[in-house]
């Protein structure tokens, strides 16, 4: 298989595929790979199916007719619960094909003509053959932050995600901003409060729908947590060795910075 797209009469015997009614994951057993003998192909809702590549593999992705589920005694999954309840490879094959699918319902016709859209010959885009524009996958750049001062950290419950978690702040990347302008930005917006010290340590695909986390740690200078209507349910600061209920740092860049650092905090007083 070549490019992002397969055409589903050469869909092979070996191939897997992963099957989504609108933005949620046919599962079955657990499992979210389709082989080929397990479904039919009339339950696909259309003909083109998008490959998903992970390492040295390659799945195909598609959306599967309304009632997929019923007749493949399958469940209907929400991304967001498969990812915190699997692992990186989940996160990945599963979190791209989503990012996917949905790109290319999204670009069915031309930002510039409104003409359709269609597969260029390398299969890597979409191409408007009235206006020969070619359209590629789009990212949305986010910066995700961990602000510290000494033992404390300051974690925040998000108002619209009832996931329960305490976990660092976040936001998008405004046009013309750096990363640090935005961590510097986001955290006053969103508690209140100024710092200083930014310093990156990774960055993470997140397929909601098509994000680039980049991670960074923030000292605390000054203000009081204040946090914002509509954004922060709640927010607070706490100690190393008292943290409420925090994110996985197997499948998050947050749970990772939090994890990062406390464990450089107890290594300091150890």
């Amino acid at each position: 298989m070549s490019g992002y797209f397969h055409r589903l009469e050469a869909l092979g015997s070996n191939d897997r595929v992963l099957l989504f009614v609108g933005q949620r994951l046919l599962v079955k057993d657990g499992e979210f790979l389709w082989q080929v003998d397990q479904i039919s192909k009339e339950l696909f809702a259309k003909d083109t199916l998008i490959k998903v590549s992970h390492g040295h593999e390659s799945f195909l992705a598609t959306q599967a007719l309304e009632g997929a589920e019923q007749l493949l005694d399958a469940e209907s999954r929400s991304l967001r619960s498969l990812l915190f309840e699997g692992d990186e490879r989940t996160m990945f094959v599963a979190g791209k094909a989503n990012q996917l699918l949905d790109w290319h319902a999204s670009h069915r016709f031309c930002g510039y003509c409104g003409g359709s859209t269609i597969p260029d010959r390398s299969g890597q885009a979409l191409f408007c053959d009235t206006c020969k524009h070619s359209f590629f996958p789009r990212i949305n750049p986010c910066a995700i932050m961990l602000v510290v001062d000494g033992r404390r950290i300051l974690l925040a419950r998000n108002a619209r995600y009832r996931t329960g978690f305490y976990s660092c702040l976040a936001g998008f990347i405004e046009v013309g901003e750096s990363a640090e302008d935005t961590v510097k930005r986001e955290v006053m917006e969103e508690v209140g409060v100024e710092v200083d010290n930014i310093r990156y340590f990774k960055s993470q695909s997140w397929p909601f729908p098509s994000q680039l986390m980049l991670g960074f740690f923030a000292d605390y200078v000054s203000g009081d947590i204040v946090p914002e209507p509509g954004e922060i349910e709640e927010a607070d600061w706490y100690d190393i060795d008292d943290l409420p209920n925090i994110p996985a740092a197997n499948i998050s860049v947050a749970g990772q910075l939090i994890e990062h650092y406390v464990r450089q905090m107890q290594s300091q007083s150890g």
